[in-house]
């Protein structure tokens, strides 16, 4: 297993996500957390592009 995916495990063990349990998390494909973890802060991903009024049609 990878560590950074363990960490993320016992990260959401710890506080699982609304409508989720430590059950739930422990037993997720390493894939599965990634998803979730992805989705989950995807809002601090996004780096604000388009914004400026730079469009492509």
């Amino acid at each position: 297993m990878n560590p950074s995916t363990e960490k993320l495990r016992r990260k959401y063990i710890g506080n699982p996500p609304e409508g989720m349990t430590s059950k739930d998390i422990r037993s997720m494909s390493d894939e599965d957390l990634l998803d979730m973890d992805y989705f989950l802060n995807d809002d601090e991903l996004d780096d604000d592009f388009g914004e400026e009024g730079f469009y492509i049609f």
